[in-house]
């Protein structure tokens, strides 16, 4: 069976939602195609302890945590002051917390979800779910879906399938070969804003799920705070995800437990301890938790204490397996795409979100970037 639709919006997260008001706003009608039983998994399931949906911050310190200097403009033209409109426009008023993260009064993800479905379904939207993409046939676009297969051949596309980490929640990168084949180039998928490996001993196994907070981790010329959480697999959490991607190609990690105490002062109230007493009575009386603690008894036991306090090595193993990865960095090349996100190979098709090739850390720049460019897909397919 072959229908052409207006418009045609493959996945239902942030990035391809966003087209679709976009689309829907400039007259065309949508129809938005999502693999799995319901849409946004991913976003409800982010937002689960709390939907961080941007950063307010300066749009110079804001646009520095996308390397990838290309995606830089999307996220200009809708950054931090943009996503916190977007969310009062949807009735969710926002608040912004104390590092600067920004997240919805209710905190959850679902009420802005709803509300943000019952707009796309005044605009005339249509959702249609369990329609799993399965590549070109011919000019069209073919699907499985309840009713059988279908084969569209839409006036525009926009694909917003993910990247490749979550495959359980719909981003699988299945799309990868049908894209290459028709001549658009993929840079290959990895771990993005994930866990590390570590090689623990047996002592370390009491402290697994501890948090170790108030740190700063040290990579290269880089410091950043944050907390970062000990695990059965190695050292994951928020402090982790803000240097993966350095920690991924093989910088060395180093953590200052005591990071506002300069190593003179610790060093001189070590003085003051008496000799006889244990490092790990001496670590406590400094003020360590005993996760932390447990941490120098790891890895500094042979190096000066104030050392291994301002500056623990912490040996990884190698990053955590793509689909334990909250992001991932690859995908869509910049040079196979116009400004306008369209795909060179395939005019008339638009890409947004984690398909293209970009990261970020945690901490509302993923979600910022996924809007962005939907909204810019989505703007750009309806005025084609």
């Amino acid at each position: 069976m072959s229908d052409r639709p207006d418009a045609l919006v493959i996945g239902a997260g942030p990035a391809g939602l966003m087209a679709a008001e976009e689309l829907a706003r400039a007259g065309r009608r949508v129809l938005v195609a999502e693999a799995r039983p319901s849409p946004a998994r991913k976003l409800l399931m982010a937002g689960k302890s709390g939907l961080n949906i941007t950063r307010d911050e300066p749009p110079a310190a804001f646009a520095a945590h996308y390397p990838e200097g290309w995606i830089r403009p999307y996220t200009a033209e809708f950054g931090p002051e943009q996503v916190m409109d977007w969310c009062r426009g949807l009735g969710q008023e926002v608040f912004t917390g104390t590092t600067r993260r920004v997240f919805p009064r209710a905190m959850k993800a679902s009420p802005l979800l709803r509300a943000w479905l019952a707009r796309l379904a005044g605009l005339g939207v249509t959702l249609r779910t369990r329609w799993v993409w399965q590549g070109f046939d011919g000019d069209g676009l073919r699907f499985a879906t309840p009713e059988g297969d279908r084969v569209l051949t839409p006036a525009v596309t926009v694909l917003a399938l993910g990247g490749a980490s979550w495959p359980r929640l719909g981003s699988d990168a299945a799309w990868v070969p049908w894209l290459v084949a028709r001549g658009v180039a993929v840079a290959p998928f990895r771990p993005a804003n994930m866990g590390f490996a570590v090689n623990w001993s047996a002592h370390m196994t009491r402290h697994f799920g501890q948090a170790i907070k108030g740190a700063a981790l040290c990579v290269g010329d880089r410091r950043e705070r944050g907390e970062f959480v000990i695990s059965a697999r190695g050292v994951e959490g928020g402090g982790i995800y803000a240097v993966s991607r350095e920690l991924r190609e093989g910088v060395a990690l180093a953590v200052d437990l005591l990071p506002d105490v300069s190593a003179d002062q610790i060093a001189a109230r070590l003085q003051r301890m008496k000799p006889s007493e244990s490092l790990p009575n001496r670590l406590r009386k400094l003020g360590l938790a005993p996760a932390a603690a447990a941490l120098v008894m790891e890895f500094g036991r042979a190096m000066p204490p104030a050392q291994a306090v301002k500056a623990l090595p912490v040996p990884l193993a190698g990053p955590r397996p793509l689909d334990e990865a909250i992001s991932s960095a690859g995908g869509i090349t910049a040079d196979s795409l116009t400004p306008d996100l369209e795909l060179r190979a395939l005019p008339g098709i638009f890409a947004a979100g984690e398909m293209l090739d970009w990261e970020a850390p945690t901490g509302g720049y993923l979600l910022t970037a996924c809007l962005a460019t939907g909204r810019h897909a989505g703007r750009a397919a309806a005025r084609t």
